[in-house]
């Protein structure tokens, strides 16, 4: 989600004031609000109150569901730090100020921290109605050229293909319409990923473009009027470098949290089943993992 996709790559960052988070009342979900000392009864989750479907203070998130089956495959207590801001504020204002050791859902090989095995790859999606006349299945394809609005997020890989196909410009006052027009100077703006959905159900969008896990969700809610055409990962800039739309993702500790990193790569082998359980109830589709180096460090 670095969060990169949660987050669409991080945007100015503001200091965050401390303060004492209320005590979670749901039976099972516990919280923690200053540094501890080290209790290997206890598995301590970074996780934001604001960032659905990833994971929301009513422990709906599906990561909130897949640090609950880590945690018992660890044989600890769950026990959750809330952060009242994005996801993409967790490695700085949590993980690095230790008041919890785990972030679930980092692009794997994240330079900020330790990363385990990837758990899944997902792929980044056309957010298409399903009674569209377009066929578009893939950046090279020719209806993209008939598109006139596309709800993507700022700065992020579908803006550089838009660019690259000359299609940016008409449709810079709709994206920046998505946020109110706000400045990204010095503040993170998210758009709300429900919204890439409503959008194009409505019609008010042609097409959107989306990383998987944040609007599988809302498109198997609005199953009626939209579909997920998974983008190929075969893109390519102007410059002719590869442009990636697949993304593995693991979960992150600090560096010097090696210990902490065998035991849920551990956990992670015994509840992959459960865990591919969440992420299809969720509506992800699934990618086959890359072959990439298990848990490098930046």
């Amino acid at each position: 989600m670095s969060n990169m996709h949660k987050s669409h790559h991080a945007a100015g960052l503001m200091l965050s004031t401390a303060g004492l988070l209320a005590v979670l009342a749901a039976p099972g979900w516990a919280n923690v609000t200053a540094p501890q000392a080290a209790d290997n009864s206890i598995l301590r989750v970074c996780a934001s109150e604001v960032e659905a479907p990833y994971s929301s203070r009513d422990g709906e998130g599906f990561e909130n569901k897949i640090a609950k089956v880590l945690a018992e495959a660890m044989g600890r207590k769950l026990v959750f730090d809330w952060l009242k801001k994005p996801a993409i504020y967790q490695v700085r204002d949590q993980l690095e100020k230790k008041t919890c050791d785990v972030v679930i859902g980092l692009d794997t090989g994240d330079e900020r921290v330790l990363t385990s095995k990837p758990y899944y790859r997902a792929p980044y999606v056309f957010v298409e109605r399903k009674d569209t006349p377009l066929d578009i299945t893939s950046w090279d394809s020719p209806d993209l050229k008939q598109v006139r609005k596309v709800a993507i997020a700022q700065d992020g890989p579908a803006q550089v293909m838009l660019e690259k196909l000359g299609l940016f410009n008409q449709n810079f006052n709709y994206m920046k319409s998505l946020t109110g027009f706000k400045s990204k100077r010095n503040q993170y703006i998210r758009i709300e990923p429900q919204r890439y959905v409503d959008e194009v159900a409505s019609g008010k969008a042609d097409l959107a473009v989306a990383f998987a896990p944040e609007v599988a969700r809302y498109a198997k809610q609005r199953g009626d009027a939209v579909k997920l055409v998974v983008v190929p990962d075969n893109a390519t800039r102007s410059d002719g470098q590869h442009l990636p739309f697949h993304f593995d993702q693991s979960i992150g500790v600090r560096k010097e949290d090696k210990q902490l990193l065998d035991e849920v790569n551990t956990a992670l082998e015994k509840v992959r089943p459960e865990i591919e359980t969440i992420l299809k109830e969720e509506g992800i589709p699934l990618d086959e993992i890359a072959k990439t180096p298990e848990g490098r460090a930046g």
